[in-house]
């Protein structure tokens, strides 16, 4: 049973979330990152080298990671970010408070 489920796990690779939430993402892997708010937010605090703009604009679909992407990364855009989180009243006022 052990050897399916091995064999299983090897055919299956890894996706870039799996490499993102354990350190094996590289730059190569930025394309696919940029598909997903999420992964985008997390491809840009995490993977050296990152193309800051373009991950930003696929962090920026989602209000929740354009706040952590203002929030956490450097170098990014908060007006860009804030005219993100403004559909949603609750990210608002979190970005007013925290990042102004």
């Amino acid at each position: 049973m052990m050897k399916i489920l091995e064999k299983s796990a090897e055919e299956m690779g890894q996706t870039v979330g799996y490499k993102l939430n354990n350190g094996l993402a590289t730059i190569a892997d930025e394309e696919e990152a940029c598909k997903k708010p999420k992964w985008a937010y997390l491809f840009a605090l995490y993977v050296k080298g990152a193309d800051i703009k373009r991950c930003e604009e696929a962090a920026c679909k989602e209000a929740t990671w354009a706040y952590y992407f203002a929030l956490y990364i450097k170098g990014a855009d908060i007006e860009k970010c804030r005219k993100a989180v403004a559909s949603d009243d609750d990210w608002a006022k979190a970005f007013a408070r925290d990042i102004g």
